[in-house]
């Protein structure tokens, strides 16, 4: 191995970055990771926690754009665009409605299934090392519905679950209170997913990693990344806001702030923030015994290690735009049409808002491949809403890479040419 070795920098320190750092840390590689902000403090600190097995569906999907105007006509529904932002998303926007055509979908959700289909196993190995199995749960998730017409629309997505391998169960609104009995009797119908799993808190999770990155060996700057030295295509060092850091090869992983730094490689990508949301409850009076995904309200409630989690709602207004709170106290108002024994309001100590940047394609599909410039430097960025979910895969597959082994599955569908 020793003359295979190589030094490697990954810029990004979320749950990408240092599953991916981790990954080429067991291959025998000197690794660092460049990340201005504490390990876990970007999107991973704030997603749903879901390792979804089922999120094989793309976000874009047949017909999608029929519920378009209905969405943006309510500020406070599932999609929201600030108005000042259309011009700038406005091509995004056309490629993610041309992205929900049939038989693109079809290809993107096999794609989705190759990253997703061993989720929490994936992840499992990278969570033993770091003395984390604990934050990892295998309850599976419930996705309910507020009549048996409102499941019927999703059946299409439901049939695409199918054809990728994921198993179900069905359930009537009997069998969902037996299940969990804290639901509300306005949950007419839902679907049982065992294979998906969560980890009860995300941000630990990350930290985790971290810390046993750093015990190996590891080391994590914490400066910005601005550029590569390259010499004749091939990389020299890291350029940061510090200094030089010499590598002979980078894996940009810097999530929804990727895209400046691919341009600069010859890349220029459609790579979008869809800003979600969360609301935390510390001490709830209920928790499910599994995430529950509200597939009317759109929304997931997980429960968490410090309460319960309400995640969910796309904003596009960019980087820069301050947060709409109203967004996050929306979830609050929604979630007791799920679960009825939570309060009306809760005073501030026990409740904490969060807003993030998914890094999202308009297809649903991350980037992992080498840049137009230099074969040093590969990407694996905008995994969008299955960040925590495909971390392992996208780790494993980089390793891959990075020691010229051909790669456990198809990447042809995350080529950055593909734009």
């Amino acid at each position: 191995m020793s003359q295979d070795k190589k030094t490697v920098g990954v810029i990004g320190a979320g749950i990408i970055g240092m599953a991916v750092a981790s990954c080429l840390q067991r291959d025998g590689h000197d690794v660092f990771v460049v990340d201005p902000n504490e390990p876990g403090r970007g999107a991973s600190f704030g997603n749903a926690g879901l390792f979804g097995t089922a999120s094989v569906v793309p976000m874009s999907t047949p017909g999608i754009v029929r519920n378009v105007p209905k969405w943006l006509a309510d500020p406070l529904g599932p999609l929201a665009v600030r108005w000042s932002y259309l011009p700038f998303i406005a091509p995004w926007l056309m490629r993610y409605i041309a992205a929900g055509r049939a038989d693109r979908v079809e290809g993107q959700a096999r794609a989705l299934r190759d990253i997703l289909g061993r989720a929490v196993d994936n992840i499992t190995p990278l969570a033993e090392a770091a003395e984390a199995s604990a934050l990892i749960r295998r309850d599976g998730s419930l996705y309910v519905y507020r009549s048996v017409e409102s499941y019927k629309k999703d059946h299409a997505a439901w049939d695409l679950r199918a054809r990728n391998g994921v198993s179900f169960e069905e359930l009537d609104a009997g069998a969902i209170r037996q299940f969990d009995p804290v639901l509300s009797s306005n949950c007419a119908y839902g679907v049982l997913v065992r294979s998906n799993g969560h980890t009860v808190s995300p941000h630990g999770l990350v930290t985790a990693l971290a810390q046993n990155f750093i015990k190996r060996g590891g080391v994590i700057h914490r400066t910005a990344a601005t550029g590569f030295a390259l010499d004749g295509g091939r990389l020299r060092a890291m350029r940061t806001a510090q200094g030089d850091i010499p590598a002979s090869t980078a894996v940009l992983a810097a999530g929804a702030h990727s895209r400046p730094l691919a341009a600069a490689l010859g890349n220029r990508l459609p790579l979008e923030t869809e800003r979600g949301y969360h609301i935390m409850i510390r001490d709830p009076e209920v928790s499910p015994r599994a995430p529950t995904h509200d597939q009317d309200g759109k929304f997931m409630a997980t429960p968490m290690q410090d309460g319960l989690r309400l995640a969910g709602t796309v904003e596009l207004a960019g980087l820069e735009a301050p947060p709409n709170w109203g967004r996050a106290r929306m979830l609050l108002r929604q979630v007791r049409a799920l679960f009825p024994g939570l309060r009306d309001d809760y005073p501030d100590d026990r409740v904490s808002l969060w807003m993030g940047h998914r890094p999202s394609f308009p297809d649903s599909l991350p980037v992992i491949d080498r840049s137009a410039r230099s074969p040093d430097v590969l990407y694996a960025f905008g995994h969008g809403h299955v960040g925590m979910a495909s971390s392992g895969m996208t780790g494993m597959l980089l390793a891959d890479l990075v020691a010229g082994r051909r790669p456990g599955i198809d990447l042809t569908p995350f080529r950055a040419s593909r734009f």
